[in-house]
């Protein structure tokens, strides 16, 4: 009866304990979790179960490795946000697997993404024609973004970061047809002459959007 309500008393400490763990990382959906975020979540899983099957191991042998990976996940995102190449490092980078209506066949099969997936989540999108797709592209979660044809009206109506962090994004640029001569024209246009200072910028119906870097 005693080890029954030390399994009890465990497991209610370790649910809370979990929950303040997940809460000290961040608020994201299931859907969105990086790489990492997933590995960590896991291995924190794993360590309570142990504690829970065994009553009679110590506690910190489990709070301890729970408070690294705590540590470890909250490090990283810190570093995701003040480095966009760390990030595509932990996270990985978009992927478009559909560019103006054609096909990316190699981009699929280096993601090793294959015709039935493609087809199974452009359903999940209302899409039942790969015609009728502008662009899609494999986000690093593993959802895919679908622009339709008949939603891209108009020049420059996909949405893309075309500066992040203070860097030109140059396969954005191309993606809408444009490049980085006429990037900064218009920023200088708009008096924003030191690109590096801007931490956001991105190009809708022919209007800018840029957000400047935290001074």
């Amino acid at each position: 009866m005693e080890e029954y309500l030390i399994i009890i008393v465990r497991t209610i400490f370790l649910y809370a304990v979990i929950l303040f763990i997940f809460r000290v990382m961040g608020k994201r959906e299931i859907g969105e979790l990086s790489l990492l975020d997933l590995v960590v979540f896991i291995m924190i899983a794993e360590m309570a179960v142990l504690a829970i099957e065994e009553p009679k191991s110590e506690l910190v042998n489990t709070l301890l490795p729970m408070g690294v990976l705590m540590l470890i996940q909250i490090t990283t995102a810190f570093l995701s946000i003040k480095s966009k190449k760390f990030r595509e490092l932990v996270d990985g980078k978009p992927t478009v697997l559909i560019s103006h209506g054609k096909i990316d066949e190699k981009a699929m099969r280096q993601q090793r993404y294959n015709f039935d997936d493609l087809l199974l989540q452009l359903r999940e999108k209302d899409v039942s024609n790969v015609a009728d797709v502008e662009f899609a592209i494999l986000e690093p979660s593993g959802t895919l973004s679908v622009i339709k044809k008949s939603e891209n009206k108009g020049e420059g109506s996909l949405t893309l970061p075309l500066i992040l962090d203070g860097i030109i994004q140059q396969n954005h640029l191309e993606m809408i047809g444009k490049n980085e001569f006429w990037l900064r024209k218009r920023l200088r246009e708009k008096e924003y002459h030191n690109l590096e200072e801007i931490s956001f910028c991105s190009f809708q119906n022919g209007q800018f959007y840029v957000d400047l870097q935290d001074k």
